[in-house]
């Protein structure tokens, strides 16, 4: 946590002498973000250049952070949601419209994110990494064919009892609805049961369901398979060679996380002011090298370090390339569903 500036202190002071609270804002920007998705230089510079003390609090899932916008809690300025969530925050009446496509640096966005599903021409988010989720395995101990669900769901002996799951119920119900080759967001009670069935029995050889550490598991070895988020896995293979990113034949997810504003921030300006500063190649590319996703930026490879340009996790293989999709948000029925199976699993 950054000490208050001077200059804003005097300037919150003289606010309250005059009854007001302005100043006081001005000087403030609380972040809410995913854990080890946040470089501190990021939040340095933007301190640095706009005299600001910012803090910063982080959640594991996309769940964690409707729930505690859902619960009445204030008090943060920038959030950032996945795709589908911010569909959800937005129908849920829980963002600002605070119109970023108007903001001087908007130009910088790629047009392929401009029109997004869950905020058509960004009027309340801006872009802030996209990547995908599947799983990774340490071919030195699995010297097999790893580009396959069925090392999550049916794996071999080698594999078995050292398996990771993220603890997300949209990327293991995925995962497992991908497998069995029935669709997203489904509602068909007879596949929900084979689907229910199937976990249940993989869960047999799973060592834990768990999204922190995933990196972590897979250096130490404790794991020899875990699902995984590609920056994790590309942070993994730096600290053990062997492990490598998986891209199933059967499909894997695509995301994006974005940057928006609650309702409600009580520091509002400076909330605007930093997605502009998000929308800036240079300051992008501090969060690209050190959490190794995507930008969805123009302009930004310049910044980057070299061994992204060509990193395994960043760019899939040519007959994986339009293997990875997005899931927009699943109906409410569908959700309900979706809970009870993913109760049931964690029992």
């Amino acid at each position: 946590m950054r000490t208050l500036p001077t200059l804003a202190l005097a300037l919150a002071l003289t606010a309250s002498w005059l009854g007001t609270t302005t100043a006081n804002a001005a000087g403030q920007l609380a972040v809410y973000n995913w854990f080890e998705y946040t470089p501190q230089e990021l939040l340095d510079k933007f301190a640095a250049e706009h005299d600001v003390e910012v803090t910063i609090d982080t959640y594991d899932s996309n769940e964690a952070l409707l729930a505690r916008l859902k619960s009445g809690v204030t008090g943060y300025d920038v959030v950032f949601p996945g795709d589908y969530m911010v569909q959800i925050l937005i129908e849920e009446g829980l963002l600002e419209r605070v119109r970023p496509n108007q903001m001087s640096n908007f130009s910088n966005v790629l047009p392929q994110w401009v029109d997004v599903y869950f905020d058509p021409g960004r009027e309340y988010s801006v872009p802030y990494q996209w990547g995908s989720t599947s799983f990774a395995v340490d071919t030195a101990r699995y010297s097999g064919d790893i580009d396959t669900l069925a090392i999550l769901f049916d794996p071999p002996p080698e594999i078995q009892g050292r398996i990771n799951m993220l603890r997300d119920v949209n990327d293991v119900m995925n995962a497992g609805l991908r497998y069995l080759g029935h669709p997203r967001c489904n509602s068909d009670r007879e596949q929900l049961r084979e689907l229910n069935d199937l976990l249940v029995s993989a869960k047999e050889h799973w060592l834990s369901i768990s999204s922190d550490g995933t990196r972590e598991a897979l250096v130490s070895g404790d794991a020899v398979a875990s699902q995984i988020y590609n920056g994790f896995a590309a942070k993994a293979r730096a600290e053990r060679p062997t492990v490598k990113y998986a891209y199933p034949r059967e499909g894997y997810t695509l995301w994006m996380d974005n940057i928006a504003v609650p309702v409600g921030a009580p520091n509002m300006e400076n909330a605007k002011l930093f997605l502009n500063f998000m929308m800036e190649p240079e300051n992008i590319a501090l969060v690209t090298n050190f959490a190794q996703y995507t930008a969805g930026l123009s302009g930004v490879e310049q910044y980057l370090n070299p061994e992204l340009l060509s990193s395994y996790e960043l760019n899939p293989p040519a007959e994986a390339a339009n293997s990875g999709e997005f899931v927009p948000p699943c109906p409410e029925e569908v959700v309900r569903l979706y809970d009870r199976i993913w109760t049931n699993l964690l029992q």
